[in-house]
């Protein structure tokens, strides 16, 4: 199996012991609602069951003080007023005699599930455990967590396994300040972290937990905070975070228990490979967000040359008062605090409401190949189609073009089409197919596409593919083309780029322009196509098809040009199936041509596509 899961009851065993409003909402239930949604949805059953130990005090000690550990030892033998004293030494932390047993075995969660994925057990996993971690500092308990799960597993991959570097990425609506403090001076682990702030009247009410907090000595620039100072972020907001901040700079260097356990399930489903909804709401980010993503750029561009390349501004903060001009602090538990809570988990209603909607197709991934090659080494459950269109209906799509007549093109046409109707009609959630004369079966495969079942559809075009010349310019096709030549926005929905010529400018033209363009069209289908002269790297090719897995649900359709032999096709099949892409190598920056190029299609284009206003300055 390729995802684990790791859980254990045990962790279910401690519980308030008094009355505490403030920590009642860190209960069992958050555990075990969670579980039971996984079992539902028949999640659980399609993971791999790993059994959590205990964390020996060692291991605790890779981040903790052992006066700490020693103190937390003890919390077994105290009566129920010696817990409670102990507990009002902290901030919102409540004891009990299973607390230390329950807190090992949280960290042993995580060290089982470190171990299995790097000794290749498995690709991936969830650990589910409670208490949560990212709060507790290196001597004191903080925010119901009592030892720091994430950072003690980020030691012990380093120690046990040799990570020279490790991502952290921390999406809670609280600042996680215990991983920030543990790293703040280690440029070996970058810890990226966006939470709601409100000008620091949330909770933890930190100044380090703004965006100009970005770690010290030499650790600087490996602390990335983004700070949410507005109530109700959507998908947009988070979405431009990621294209605009996390993923630059990572390729570069709950307590409501309905939305709690929702938030599982899809992080479970996103895990195993099967592909997600696409995102609902419109695709503009609030202004508040576009505030805040522009701090975090400005503040961390001294430390991070992808952030420098895409232009970063400084923008004016705005007062942290409220009308009367007295600061307001927002509390957990208060009505401002529910409101979002309500909002969240309306969200994640909608989303596993689209999975109704849109269930996972029989078939994940499918291939057709012209000729067939055993050679790929694709796993079990991508289907080799042998299956192929009727010859009527071939005949008459073939008729378009001159080249689809000949034998070869011919055959490969039938079975285009028969995939692509398999991927519109709910059968098949993405395929490859190997086809020669690329651009006239782009051209065949875009028109049925809008003639069968798709409303809008994205095409990317990389290599010597010409957009056909009467194809309308109606808002249902959004054609991109990759290639040699100049940048042009010839419309709103034909952009021609240049290809890119090195890692760094890869990353730029695909966080920066295409993937704001493709959210924010919307597409029911990604056409990608790699023809003649396409020039791509093949580690370049397998994350584009990645990443275009997100704007459409999964639906997407990669036609390759036939290369005897290239595994150009296996490569992409396994990666549109769940699999990581090959490595991109060492991060190369991108030369000042391309950097321009992307800056002018921005300016072109951003008045219409909203999604591409995240590095400018705010009016």
């Amino acid at each position: 199996m390729r995802t684990a899961l790791v859980y254990h009851e045990d962790m279910t065993a401690a519980r308030l012991l008094w009355e505490d409003p403030e920590c009642e909402i860190e209960r069992p239930e958050r555990l075990t609602a969670a579980l039971r949604r996984l079992q539902q949805g028949g999640l659980e059953q399609r993971c791999l069951q790993l059994a959590p130990r205990e964390a020996s005090e060692a291991e605790l000690g890779l981040v903790h003080s052992p006066e700490y550990v020693s103190l937390l030892r003890g919390t077994q033998a105290l009566d129920t007023q010696e817990l409670r004293a102990l507990s009002g030494q902290y901030d919102a932390v409540y004891f009990h005699p299973s607390t230390f047993h329950c807190a090992r075995l949280a960290v042993g969660a995580a060290l089982q599930l470190v171990d299995a994925v790097l000794m290749g057990a498995v690709h991936n996993g969830l650990a589910l455990v409670r208490p949560p971690g990212h709060h507790s500092q290196r001597a004191a308990a903080n925010g119901f967590c009592v030892f720091n799960n994430v950072a003690i597993a980020a030691r012990h991959a380093q120690q046990k396994h040799g990570l020279q570097r490790i991502l952290i990425v921390d999406w809670d609506v609280h600042h996680g300040q215990g991983i920030q403090y543990i790293f703040e001076d280690d440029p070996s682990v970058l810890y990226f972290s966006w939470h709601r702030y409100e000008h620091g009247r949330f909770w933890p009410y930190l100044r380090e937990s703004d965006a100009d907090a970005v770690g010290q000595g030499k650790g600087r620039g490996f602390t990335v905070n983004l700070p949410w100072n507005q109530v109700g972020m959507g998908n947009a907001d988070y979405l431009a975070a990621f294209l605009h901040v996390l993923l630059p700079v990572a390729f570069e260097g709950g307590y409501h228990l309905e939305s709690l356990s929702q938030s599982v399930c899809m992080v479970v489903r996103a895990l195993l490979g099967d592909p997600v909804p696409p995102l609902s709401g419109p695709m503009e980010p609030h202004r508040s967000a576009l505030e805040s993503i522009q701090s975090v750029r400005a503040a961390q561009a001294p430390h991070w040359t992808s952030l420098q390349q895409q232009g970063s501004a400084p923008t004016p903060r705005p007062g942290t008062c409220s009308a009367d001009g007295r600061t307001s602090l927002v509390l957990p538990g208060g009505p401002t605090f529910k409101a979002a809570e309500a909002q969240a988990s309306a969200v994640l209603s909608s989303l596993l409401g689209q999975l109704h909607l849109h269930p996972t197709p029989p078939v994940r991934t499918a291939v057709a190949l012209t000729v067939p090659d055993a050679a790929l080494g694709l796993p079990p459950a991508v289907l080799h189609q042998e299956g192929s269109a009727p010859q009527e209906e071939t005949r008459a799509w073939a008729r378009l073009h001159e080249a689809l007549a000949q034998d070869t093109a011919f055959t490969a046409l039938g079975k285009v089409l028969h995939l692509l109707k398999g991927i519109l009609d709910g059968q098949v959630s993405s395929g490859v197919a190997t086809t020669p004369a690329a651009a006239a079966m782009l051209d065949v495969a875009l028109r049925c596409s809008l003639s069968h079942r798709a409303q809008r559809v994205l095409c990317v075009a990389v290599g010597q593919l010409d957009r056909p010349p009467d194809l309308a310019n109606d808002g249902r096709t959004l054609w991109l083309d990759i290639r040699g030549k100049e940048a042009a926005a010839l419309s709103p929905f034909h952009v021609s780029m240049p290809l890119p010529g090195t890692t760094g400018a890869f990353l730029s033209c695909v966080l920066a322009l295409v993937l704001p363009l493709a959210y924010g069209f919307r597409p029911d289908l990604v056409l990608m196509v790699l023809g003649p002269a396409q020039g791509l790297q093949e580690p370049h090719a397998a994350l584009l098809a990645a990443l275009l897995r997100g704007p459409a649900g999964g639906r997407v359709l990669v036609l390759v040009e036939q290369e005897p032999t290239s595994q150009l096709a296996g490569i992409l099949a396994r990666v549109l199936h769940g699999d990581a892409p090959p490595s991109l190598g060492p991060f190369s920056t991108a030369p000042p041509e391309d950097t321009q190029a992307l800056l002018y299609l921005r300016g072109q284009l951003e008045a219409q596509w909203k999604m591409l206003q995240c590095c400018d300055p705010v009016p």
